[in-house]
């Protein structure tokens, strides 16, 4: 089998259309002052601690519950084709920045997870379109992400409906 075909089977896809022309959307995703008003599940608030949007650059921040549970995440940016496309690894981290393991799945989460988000504009309105697989994962983590499809859809889903608030509310 190929390496295209395995990546393929392991990767999580997900495609939104958004009311706001593609700049916009596009800043949403480069801006610390926006990230921190949309990124994430909606039960949790966000900080930015460091964003340098550029190849080579981090966005590292820590999200909190209302019940008070924190977790640290990590983007190290690879790739960025403005307002096209934007490449990056995600990961878990600690508050120095250094990638950690999950604060869930019992440590076999995979550490890296590859994402590449594409942005297409059509009459005003985005289409935003995502994929992510692990990198560098043990067989056990790449089977923890890929049945954990349903959970990274939800997740997502109240991610993308906070960034469709931001867009309406900040026009």
């Amino acid at each position: 089998m190929s390496e295209q075909k395995k990546v393929q089977e392991n990767e999580f896809v997900i495609t939104r259309e958004f009311d706001a022309p593609r700049d916009f959307v596009w800043k949403a995703w480069s801006d610390a002052n926006a990230l921190a008003q949309w990124w994430g599940p909606k039960e949790f608030g966000i900080t930015v601690h460091k964003l340098e949007f550029k190849p080579g650059g981090q966005f590292h921040y820590n999200m909190k519950a209302h019940n008070g549970f924190e977790m640290w995440g990590l983007f190290t940016y690879k790739e960025i084709t403005a307002p096209e496309k934007l490449v990056f690894v995600n990961s878990f981290s600690n508050e120095k920045g250094e990638v950690t393991r999950a604060p869930f799945f019992d440590g076999k989460w995979p550490l890296e997870i590859i994402n590449e988000l594409t942005l297409t504009e059509q009459n005003g309105r985005t289409t935003l379109h995502l994929k992510a697989a692990p990198i560098n994962a043990s067989g056990e983590e790449k089977e923890t992400f890929i049945g954990n499809f349903k959970s990274m859809q939800q997740g997502f889903g109240g991610t993308f409906e906070k960034l469709t608030a931001y867009l309406v509310n900040n026009k």
